[in-house]
């Protein structure tokens, strides 16, 4: 190797350095800056009362419920057809089919719609064709539509990595095609899975302007799914934005919704590693 190539390496090396020094430290100086803003208004009483005077006191208890419910709703409904829809495009459509190249490219194209325009077609299509309103329902099920393609495409190559030979394999023994995909792929595409769990709650977690237009903004706690619910993005939001006097509330909010990724990732992971028996496949 030349002495041209090696500076051009080192440099390389060094950038890649610089960047991620940078994303890390962005990371930590808004944590700090959230934590330290916040973490003192996280108390019991915060987590287990309903807002008052319009978020300035009072706790987040009617926001945790209806954030639970939209994203029970969400991945009830994104995790089974986005898990079946990778399988099939997977196993099932050769991957240079015509049909194959549409589905993934309408696919990476819905994942870059902006979020609004999700919105608008929820409170259109779920709230006003089929009755739901503004509803816990109309958020969940707009939600799963946003979190569908990442997930789908994230798992759909978890299923492509995994090695060609565990479906000779499962077919020279005469398993059937669904046998071989529950038993064999799915442990090896597990990895697929999570990363697309993570991302797509992340989105679902931290969306605003689909919800507003959804699921509503009404700090009460709710009875059903029919109910509108404020989500803990839009809570905070209102709070940051039109609420005088509520940036305390907005701080302690933002850091809860924090520890919520930080928890939901883990258990991710976890959950996907005992239904799987703990297996690793390459």
């Amino acid at each position: 190797m030349n002495r041209s190539s090696v500076k051009a390496d080192r440099t390389a090396t060094f950038l890649c350095w610089i960047v991620a020094f940078a994303v890390t430290g962005t990371f930590f100086w808004i944590l700090w800056d959230l934590l330290g803003h916040g973490f003192k208004g996280i108390s019991w009483s915060f987590l287990t009362t309903q807002p008052r005077d319009a978020g300035r006191s009072g706790g987040i208890s009617s926001v945790l419920v209806s954030t639970s419910l939209i994203l029970g709703v969400c991945l009830g409904v994104a995790i089974p057809t986005g898990v079946g829809t990778a399988a099939f495009l997977s196993e099932w459509i050769p991957r240079k089919s015509r049909v194959g190249r549409w589905i993934r490219r309408s696919l990476d194209l819905l994942a870059a719609v902006p979020s609004i325009v999700f919105g608008l077609f929820g409170a259109v299509f779920f709230g006003e064709v089929l009755g739901f309103g503004f509803s816990i329902l109309s958020g969940g099920l707009t939600l799963a539509l946003m979190v569908l393609p990442i997930l789908i495409r994230a798992t759909e190559a978890g299923f492509r990595s995994a090695s060609e030979e565990l479906r000779l394999g499962g077919a020279a023994l005469g398993l059937r095609r669904a046998t071989i995909l529950r038993h064999l792929l799915l442990p090896a595409a597990s990895h697929g899975i999570v990363v697309g769990l993570v991302l797509g709650v992340g989105r679902a977690l931290a969306e605003t302007a689909a919800l507003i237009f959804t699921s509503g903004y009404v700090t009460r706690m709710p009875s059903s799914l029919l109910d509108s619910g404020r989500s803990i993005s839009v809570h905070i939001y209102d709070l940051a934005m039109n609420v005088p006097g509520g940036e305390a509330n907005a701080y302690a909010t933002a850091v809860v919704l924090i520890l919520l990724l930080i928890l939901i990732n883990s258990l991710a992971s976890w959950a996907t590693q005992t239904w799987l028996g703990g297996r690793s496949l390459p």
